[in-house]
């Protein structure tokens, strides 16, 4: 019986929005897959592209951002920010060798659990179709690139 892959997926969500919307899906018990893994940050803005390649590096199949919507961030511009930086994190992404259906950004707000779960459960198919993340490559010359986008 073969066994069926179930991704790894590292969700950064915002303290304000999103990890609230995440909140309200969990207490209003709706049902979401399990496999994501939540890193609250204060703003979908202060996700650095870097993270984004540390979490596959250290073995996630997929990676959400997920923030308030356009015009209702609590700091103003930082959605905005991270909307800008969603194609630096496309660029990085092919530069490193990874899908960039992979990752995914996308606004919840606190009110909106169950579309929280439904972004969730649609990113989760798609990176189960997608399938197991393999990073086949030098580890030094992987390194070496990650010096060269830090720099």
């Amino acid at each position: 019986m073969a066994e069926t892959f179930e991704p790894k997926i590292v969700s950064f969500l915002c303290n304000w929005c999103s990890y609230a919307g995440a909140d309200l899906a969990g207490t209003s018990r709706i049902e979401y897959p399990q496999n994501i893994r939540i890193i609250r940050v204060p703003c979908s803005g202060r996700v650095d592209p870097l993270f984004v390649v540390k979490a596959f590096l250290d073995g996630a199949d997929g990676v959400m951002v997920l923030g308030c919507h356009p015009g209702d961030c609590h700091y103003q511009q930082g959605n905005y920010h991270a909307q800008r930086r969603y194609l630096v994190m496309h660029k990085l992404m092919d530069f490193i060798g990874v899908e960039s259906d992979r990752l995914y950004i996308d606004w919840v707000s606190a009110s909106e659990g169950k579309r929280f779960a439904e972004v969730v459960t649609n990113f989760t198919q798609r990176v189960r179709k997608i399938g197991p993340l393999v990073i086949i490559r030098d580890p030094h010359a992987l390194e070496v690139k990650l010096d060269e986008v830090t720099a």
